[in-house]
């Protein structure tokens, strides 16, 4: 059997047995970005890390109501450690599951999953449509417009980054570093040429 912690074709072969639509899987790319990026901050292992984050949503397209409640069912026969399958579930904690976030890698990605909405939404209104001009401080004028990208659960976001003990600018400097990765994947390269407002 494959070892789906470190294989990352692997894990990504599983996920699209589970997921098609592109809008998730282009989050779940997202979310192994950060997910990696913040692993070498934190000198932990980005090959499980980002697993975890590009698996973390695996049971949303299929279960949507049950959302974490089935990535045990589905993951524990792939022989995934529960530390791995934990640190999914802890991502809905308070929202759809009462398993709590207490490993640096449960509480990175709670913190980001919902941030990495926010910081798209900002870079696709940019001028340059894309995430290597955007700043921390465009994506705090957008937190602070709470019509903006509404369903973002900016409480979610504020309860990790205390959990993380970081200010929230430090996590959406480091997110949007990790989303920058891989801009062409997830539709953020855009044309820095095109922007006017590169730096505001």
């Amino acid at each position: 059997m494959s070892n789906y912690a470190q294989d990352r074709e692997a894990a990504w072969q599983l996920l699209n047995e589970y997921v098609k639509s592109e809008t998730l899987l282009r989050h779940s790319l997202t979310v192994e970005a950060v997910m990696r990026h913040f692993a070498t901050r934190y000198q932990e292992d980005p090959n499980l890390w980002g697993n975890i984050g590009l698996l973390h949503d695996i049971d949303y397209e299929m279960y949507p109501d049950q959302h974490c409640r089935k990535t045990r069912e589905i993951l524990t026969p792939k022989e995934l450690s529960d530390e791995f399958i934990r640190a999914i579930e802890s991502h809905g904690y308070g929202l759809v599951h009462d398993v709590e976030p207490r490993e640096n890698v449960e509480k990175v990605l709670f913190t980001i999953d919902e941030l990495t909405g926010l910081i798209s939404a900002t870079a696709l209104l940019r001028p340059s449509k894309s995430i290597h001009d955007l700043t921390t401080k465009s994506v705090k004028k957008k937190w602070k417009q709470k019509s903006f990208a509404e369903n973002v659960n900016r409480e979610v976001i504020e309860e990790g980054a205390n959990r993380l003990g970081k200010a929230l600018d430090e996590i959406i400097e480091e997110t949007i570093k990790g989303m920058r990765t891989i801009a062409s994947e997830i539709g953020l390269e855009g044309n820095i040429e095109a922007g006017q407002e590169v730096g505001k």
